[in-house]
């Protein structure tokens, strides 16, 4: 069964705002993610039970998967020096 990818409005904000190139990139790995939602190489945050981190190149995506109601939730997008900084 395939899960359904939601991004939040903060994680498509960060995506319309990437070059080109890097979104061509980006949106298959992200499609990909509704079928294997735990790739190989991804790798668990200790933060939160259920949150994710997938590396692609430069690039960090941040997801949380609930099993239960087969949703993969895209958090953040971004390169990777900035991706892991709070804001305000």
């Amino acid at each position: 069964m395939a899960y359904r990818v939601i991004l939040t409005p903060a994680a498509q904000r960060q995506f319309r705002k990437l070059a080109p190139d890097v979104k061509k990139r980006l949106a298959p790995v992200i499609d990909r993610l509704a079928h294997e939602p735990r790739p190989p190489g991804v790798v668990a945050l200790t933060a939160t039970k259920s949150g994710y981190r997938l590396r692609v190149g430069d690039h960090r995506i941040l997801y949380e998967v609930y099993d239960d109601r087969l949703v993969l939730l895209v958090i953040r997008i971004g390169d990777r020096r900035d991706v892991y900084r709070r804001r305000g």
